[in-house]
């Protein structure tokens, strides 16, 4: 494995010559692999400083207006964008073909200025964070920013760095979600999964099915707590209309995150069977959820209406989301419904499905589902991720596996030739208490995942042979909203577990050092306090 290096420090960070505070690489998180002083003195960049690039590349562009609105918006500094002035500028944006990683970037600061590198422009844009992070956090105007004479370099360790958000059980609008994309890529993330239906709601506008958010979208109360039979009525509805979903998805672009989404199926369905009762095997009636957990209603895998209704919704759902993947969920589906459901039966008999030792033929017709709705996706371009339970019965090889129910399903299914995604429930779920002062803290799932865990994870298992190791395409975590109603509360969950995530998600094992993070994060968190996000201190005792 590649191996992080870290030559030499920069400067501590001072309060500087009077009104310019002093930059250090070596506080940013996730840190850098490399830094190098390679002489005495500093760069500093001054008000009204040039910054150049590629005058023919628009992301480019798009990344030189991010970098002089940070410094506008964080220090006061107003720089210039003059493409094509690399002579006359103090901070200079490229493309080097000769950095392997699309996403890495190399930041070298002299005395005449900084040029910040990128395999891609991508790369370039983590520099340009990697950078802004280096600044201590503060508010006000400065008069310009010491940066010591370094070469500062990074490439992350894994090329999928999710975080996951649950807009379904409470909703959160737009203004939320680009929050949370601004979040997402301060800490080097680059993929959001974004769920978007369930039992207790439909969020995204589908034009074929406009009951789906016309009366999908509403629930008219929320078990109180954890009890199961008393209940606040207290409405909650709110859903995104496909402008909205474009919206988002460009938010994100432009700041090189995709959005995967997510249409659970067959279970997670309630909301939908509320607004088409014909398509469970009962036909209800069904109401959309107002309690947490598995329900025992799902979609009839032996109704064929069941998959003309699937294929409009994800019809429409490919052409809001340009991601090579869609996550069709699989999780928690009980087939109890299935085994008495006459057409269910049909299915299983039409498709020579019988029970073996390994599967139930229940199990088999749940992989048959998942098969038809891959297939048809295929076909569509697209890829699907499925969670674990997705291997129970068979699936097909080019199903992506999320593993949540720890981590062995991630080892089968590395074992099986799929491409995993790590985000075990005792790691990775943001949900749960993040101190074990349970009386203290906000409700939230019955777990306990402290920032120290989260950071002693490794998505490689020690028994992975290295083929196995291949399949592993990265990390991450999940914040489901069962018990956060708010985003305030939902930014209190997510920080700074995010930074903790972050390291995971960057640095090679044998560089991660949980000392030499915590004493970063001491500083790190002012930006949070500068940004007005709400985040958990507990780490600070």
């Amino acid at each position: 494995m590649k191996k992080l290096t870290i030559i030499a420090a920069a400067a501590a960070i001072c309060s500087g010559c009077g009104n310019q505070p002093v930059a250090d690489f070596g506080t940013v998180i996730p840190l850098p692999e490399r830094i190098e002083q390679i002489a005495d003195g500093q760069f500093v960049l001054k008000n009204g400083a040039v910054v150049s690039y590629d005058s023919g590349d628009s992301a480019m562009a798009r990344n030189a207006a991010f970098l002089a609105d940070f410094m506008k918006s964080d220090l006061g500094l107003k720089l210039r964008l003059e493409p094509e002035k690399r002579e006359t500028a103090a901070v200079v944006l490229s493309v080097d073909t000769l950095i392997s990683n699309p996403e890495g970037y190399e930041i070298t600061v002299g005395q005449d200025g900084i040029s910040i590198s990128g395999g891609a422009p991508g790369g370039v844009f983590y520099g340009i964070q990697t950078l802004r992070k280096a600044v201590p956090a503060q508010t006000g105007r400065c008069s310009g920013v010491e940066f010591p004479l370094v070469k500062v370099s990074a490439s992350p360790r894994f090329w999928y760095r999710g975080m996951h958000s649950d807009v379904v059980r409470h909703w959160f609008p737009v203004e939320y979600m680009k929050k949370y994309i601004d979040l997402m890529a301060f800490h080097g993330m680059n993929t959001l999964h974004w769920h978007l239906s369930d039992d207790q709601g439909w969020r995204i506008e589908i034009k074929r099915y406009p009951e789906l958010t016309e009366k999908g979208s509403y629930r008219d109360g929320t078990m109180a707590g954890r009890d199961t039979s008393v209940f606040d009525n207290v409405p909650v509805s709110g859903y995104f209309t496909q402008n909205e979903i474009r919206e988002v998805v460009e938010y994100a672009a432009d700041r090189y995150i995709t959005i995967i989404p997510e249409i659970d199926v067959p279970g997670h369905m309630m909301a939908a069977l509320h607004c088409y009762p014909e398509l469970g095997c009962t036909g209800g009636p069904y109401e959309v959820s107002k309690i947490w957990g598995v329900m025992p209603d799902i979609l009839c895998a032996g109704n064929e209406d069941t998959f003309t209704l699937l294929e409009g919704v994800f019809d429409e759902v490919c052409c809001l989301f340009p991601s090579e993947y869609i996550h069709i969920g699989g999780d928690e589906a009980p087939r109890t419904r299935w085994e008495h459901c006459p057409k269910c039966q049909a299915r299983i008999k039409a498709e020579g499905l019988v029970d073996d030792a390994s599967s139930s033929a229940e199990a088999k017709l749940q992989s048959y589902f998942m098969t038809r709705v891959e297939e048809y996706l295929a076909s569509k371009g697209r890829k699907i991720i499925g969670w674990d339970e997705i291997l129970e019965g068979g699936v097909s090889q080019s199903a992506t596996i999320m593993s949540w129910r720890g981590v062995a399903g991630g080892l089968e299914a590395s074992r099986r030739g799929h491409d995993v995604i790590m985000t075990p429930c005792d790691y990775m779920y943001f949900d749960y208490y993040q101190s074990d002062d349970f009386d203290n803290e906000p409700m939230a799932m019955t777990g306990y995942v402290p920032l120290e865990k989260v950071y002693g994870f490794d998505p490689i298992l020690p028994e992975m042979a290295a083929e196995e190791a291949s399949h592993i395409l990265g990390v991450q975590a999940n914040l489901w909203a069962e018990y956060i109603s708010t985003p305030e509360h939902a930014f209190y969950m997510a920080l700074p577990r995010m930074a903790a995530l972050s390291e995971v998600q960057w640095l090679y094992p044998d560089r991660k050092d949980w000392n030499s993070f915590t004493g970063r994060l001491s500083s790190f968190v002012k930006f949070y306090d500068r940004d007005g996000y709400n985040y958990a201190r507990n780490h600070l005792d």
